[in-house]
């Protein structure tokens, strides 16, 4: 980047972020967004990005407005017509403005506190502007997950029809500022002093949009002999450890984008729906990673997986982009999960163990058996027993989402610095990570006697491993509580350090 200067913020940066171009179309607005709408075009300038009169073939990013609470027709909406308003070949990056009163904002707020605390929800209740019959469902688990405000996040984006959003509450001035995404970040980001605040949303825009996606999968080689797939363990193993995570609600419900608001043309613009998380453990005898499908594509409820569900991941393609994957004779091709490229690559910076699996038979695999990556947080955990690594400090301040190369290098990264990995005699059996805005990251190790997951849901059962629906949005520690445990605490985001 050029003409960065990250001082103000007093936080690490990336170093791999980059300049981009960024064009504003105007919406609908109000004069507190206007302003709010020139002062972050300056920053962007400020920071040595390239603001354009209107998108073009190289645009990055689009920002445009939007106003708070009233439905935008989807039809004027640019995440659905920017290509062909502007001609353009790719598709830049919407984010979409709004700027509440705070009154508008803890109204809202205090209403969702008042009708999450009915169960069932009534839906009557969450009758919002713009938003479809069986919205209420997504609204009251959302809210149950992530409290209220995920429940309003989830509202504005279908109100906004735009999946990036930063939502500015303030009067004449800002007081604070959430930048919400798909998969439900909402880091509440303080409006003083006035240059951090601006150029900490330019870092954070800035930062989703410098790494890419590594979600090109493609199949390779021989398919697996149906004959070899059914005699594999295994497949069915993976269904059973599923259907033991579902029973310990590890898995949160997928938001399905028609149950909050019906487009058309949705399909077309985003997928049908987010999926809630994904694990893989590793075959000895195929020599690969048996991972859950994606979600995107098809619902995938992971807590009742089938054979049909699961794809056979060998690796990482040469450029990063994606993971080849092995089909299955007779089977249609399972497209693995977004993570799946972080799953696989997490193992390049561990060792391998010799695994005993007979007399005579032995095989190499790598010291992590099963990994397990899901939308939660972990309240607490045992030192003894579990260990924590943490992903490095750029990585807390300035998230990236999954199915990204950025993701990927930071949770290797992260795990390569495991002591209990790195020495397979260490006996704590689970280690895992926190990904700020997003969720953890869980593995275990080769157990002796365990299916794959045992280990962890025994860390799970026997307190050893305490997961939270509530997910840190900004960086945490780990600080010694009662019974032994290490507790999580969350510092309030700021510009301090």
């Amino acid at each position: 980047m050029s003409e960065f200067n990250p001082s103000s913020l007093r936080k690490p940066i990336h170093e791999w972020l980059r300049d981009l171009d960024v064009s504003f179309v105007p919406g609908p607005s109000v004069r507190p967004l206007d302003r709010m709408v020139d002062a972050l075009l300056g920053a962007f300038r400020g920071w040595g990005h390239r603001v354009q009169a209107q998108p073009d073939a190289d645009t990055d990013v689009i920002l445009t407005t939007a106003r708070f609470g009233e439905p935008l027709d989807w039809r004027k909406a640019l995440l659905f017509n920017a290509r062909r308003r502007f001609k353009l070949t790719h598709s830049p990056t919407i984010y979409t403005l709004c700027y509440a009163s705070p009154d508008e904002f803890e109204g809202v707020l205090d209403r969702f506190r008042a009708i999450l605390a009915k169960s069932p929800p009534d839906p009557e209740d969450y009758v919002f502007p713009g938003l479809a019959d069986e919205a209420y469902r997504v609204l009251y688990e959302q809210g149950c997950r992530g409290g209220p405000i995920l429940a309003l996040q989830r509202v504005i984006q279908s109100q906004a029809k735009c999946i990036d959003v930063l939502l500015t509450v303030g009067d004449d001035a800002p007081l604070e500022a959430f930048l919400f995404n798909l998969v439900g970040a909402y880091p509440r980001l303080p409006a003083t002093p006035r240059d951090a605040f601006l150029g900490d949303i330019v870092v954070r825009i800035v930062t989703a949009e410098s790494t890419c996606g590594v979600t090109h999968h493609a199949p390779i080689g021989e398919p697996v002999p149906l004959q070899v797939w059914e005699k594999l363990s295994t497949p069915d193993q993976m269904c059973q450890a599923g259907h033991q995570l579902g029973l310990r609600r590890f898995f949160t419900e997928m938001v399905r984008i028609a149950d909050l608001v019906k487009v058309p043309a949705l399909a077309d613009a985003v997928a049908a729906q987010y999926s809630e998380g994904c694990f893989s453990t590793w075959d000895p005898f195929l020599g690969a990673l048996i991972t859950t499908a994606t979600g995107s594509a098809r619902p995938v409820y992971k807590g009742s997986i089938t054979e049909a569900d699961l794809a056979v991941v060998v690796g990482m393609r040469p450029d990063g982009s994606g993971a080849p994957i092995r089909q299955v004779e007779g089977r249609s091709t399972a497209q693995p999960s977004s993570e799946a490229v972080e799953m696989v690559q997490m193992d390049r910076a561990l060792p391998r163990i010799t695994l005993e699996r007979g007399r005579d038979t032995r095989a190499e695999v790598p010291v992590v058996r099963s990994k397990l990556h899901g939308h939660r947080g972990v309240k607490a955990y045992d030192a003894r027993r579990v260990e924590y690594v943490a992903m490095s400090p750029c990585y807390q301040h300035y998230p990236v989402t999954c199915a990204t190369e950025a993701q990927a290098r930071g949770i290797e990264a992260a795990f390569s610095c495991s002591e209990a990995l790195q020495d397979p005699d260490d006996p704590r059996q689970v280690v895992f990570t926190v990904l700020p805005g997003h969720g953890t990251v869980i593995v275990e190790k080769w157990v002796p006697d365990h299916a794959p997951f045992e280990a962890l849901w025994r860390a799970m059962d026997e307190g050893d491993l305490q997961i939270d629906s509530h997910v840190p949005q900004g960086p945490i520690e780990y600080w010694p509580g009662p019974q032994g445990r290490q507790v999580i605490h969350e510092a309030p985001l700021s510009y301090e350090g």
